[in-house]
C-alpha cells in the first residue's frame, strides 16, 4: 500500500480567453473542466487545448489553484 500522500490529484482546467475577457458581454461564463494529474509525471503546470461552449473554439485551458 501507497503511504502519503496520493499519486494522482484532481485538478480544475479553466479557459484563459474567458477569464482575459472578464464580464464581456460576449462571454456569459468561463468554461471549466475537471481531470486528474499524476504528481511524479507531471509536477508542473497543466496545459491542455479544449473547447470552450462560451467561446465557441477550441482555446487553451490552464490549471487554475484551489
Amino acid at each position: 500500500m501507497a503511504k502519503g500522500k496520493d499519486v494522482r490529484i484532481r485538478v480544475i482546467l479553466e479557459c484563459i480567453s474567458c477569464v482575459r475577457k472578464g464580464a464581456n458581454e460576449e462571454s456569459t461564463g468561463i468554461s471549466r473542466y475537471s481531470t486528474q494529474k499524476n504528481r511524479h509525471n507531471t509536477p508542473g503546470q497543466l496545459e491542455f487545448k479544449k473547447i470552450c461552449c462560451y467561446c465557441r473554439k477550441h482555446t487553451t485551458h490552464h490549471k487554475i489553484k484551489k
